[in-house]
């Protein structure tokens, strides 16, 4: 099990990492439409804000099985996203 700062570094990295190739996209390719990478990019920030929200709540009863569920639920977000980045 991750610990609350670990899972929340992860957290960031991850939609981090997402945010930035959908900006690098944009800068790589400046004649197609913005649309798509900022709507991948609002995702990512709102699945982020999802999550966080998640880790800090108090009335968890078994916070080892919670936190693996946010880790699953981070990688199956993040894989969406990505998808949703190599497509554009």
């Amino acid at each position: 099990m991750a610990n609350k700062r670990t899972l929340k570094r992860n957290i960031n990295d991850v939609f981090g990492d997402i945010i930035e190739a959908a900006y690098l996209h944009q800068i790589a390719n400046p004649d197609q439409d913005t649309a798509k990478s900022e709507e991948i990019v609002d995702e990512a920030i709102s699945e982020f804000d999802e999550l966080i929200v998640k880790i800090n709540q108090k009335d968890v009863e078994n916070k080892k099985q919670h936190f693996r569920n946010i880790e699953q639920e981070l990688e199956a977000k993040a894989n969406v996203l990505v998808e949703k980045v190599n497509a554009l």
